[in-house]
């Protein structure tokens, strides 16, 4: 199959750590069956409540930071031996965020054969009244196309009504269908949010998620709270002109979900090239613990 979504990104690339921790038990190539499997060796820094366990501070801070699915690889390994086929206990895991659950879904779906890319945008399905912030695995199957997955909601920790394996697009927006709704009138910005900060909502976050949508499309699945070009401008700063260009990024986005083939969309590969959204050398990362700081990066070569 000719995907450039079976292309591992120097983000999603597993490296040589994958195999050490698969040991004899080969991966299933069944997606909800690699879902279980994240699902079991990864917990949300947010989740220690729902295992009766206590996160150790450093791991709060320091494992989300992980921006490789290859660094998330070693540090199970630095934790356990057990192969990752096994449900492992709250202290032997990887603590991160959703946009961990997506990476490492995304990674192993890639490398068994399975064309699949993160998605940034909104779950309606975490906190009544709220669209928060969330990344999940979108996948190709033959018969559906662009499927979308939550490998976080794998297992009944959460009440949801739904397939996980197949989120329906009214539950999870993506980025570009958040923007085009609050840009048409038919959504408050100020629904649109962070819910662990609750200060973080509205025009801007929607504005940085969009531009983010777009660098994963394009083989750059950044960490939630980075930054860069239009992602940074103040909001009474961006013309007219800018935000038609974001409408174009969001329309793109939106058609991306729809698309008929498993090949990168033209309309991502022309909007990449604009220096106002392609992904720059180096970053601004505005961690949670960490504070501010500047961040090279990685970019992928896009044909």
């Amino acid at each position: 199959m000719d995907s450039d979504y079976l292309t591992q990104s120097p983000y999603t690339d597993p490296g040589p750590r994958l195999a050490p921790l698969v040991g004899s038990t080969p991966l299933p190539r069944d997606p909800a069956a690699l879902a279980a499997l994240v699902r079991g060796v990864l917990l949300h820094r947010e989740e220690g409540g729902r295992f009766g366990y206590a996160v150790p501070e450093e791991r709060m801070r320091e494992d989300a930071e992980s921006r490789y699915a290859e660094d998330v690889l070693r540090i199970l390994g630095e934790r356990g031996d057990t192969p990752l086929t096994e449900v492992r206990e709250p202290a032997a895991r990887f603590v991160g965020t959703c946009r961990d659950f997506a990476l490492l879904l995304c990674s192993l779906l890639r490398a068994t054969g399975a064309p699949a890319r993160l998605r940034c945008g909104y779950g309606t399905y975490f906190q009544q009244g709220l669209n928060d912030n969330h990344w999940v695995t979108e996948f190709w199957t033959a018969d559906r196309g662009w499927v979308l997955a939550d490998a976080q909601l794998i297992g009944g920790l959460y009440d949801i009504s739904f397939d996980p394996m197949d989120v329906p697009r009214t539950e999870f927006l993506v980025a570009g269908d958040a923007w085009r709704a609050c840009r048409e009138g038919r959504a408050d910005p100020d629904t649109f949010g962070v819910s662990t900060v609750p200060t973080i909502k509205g025009w801007t976050l929607v504005r940085a998620d969009v531009v983010a949508d777009l660098a994963a499309l394009g083989g750059v699945e950044a960490l939630p709270w980075d930054g860069w070009g239009l992602m940074e401008k103040d909001g009474a700063d961006v013309t007219e002109e800018e935000l038609a260009l974001l409408d174009a990024v969001a329309a793109a986005g939106s058609a991306a979900g729809r698309a008929a083939d498993v090949r990168r969309p033209d309309a991502v590969r022309r909007l990449l090239d604009d220096p106002r959204l392609a992904v720059p050398a180096e970053i601004v990362s505005h961690t949670t613990y960490g504070g501010e700081r500047a961040v090279s990066l990685p970019v992928p070569a896009r044909g």
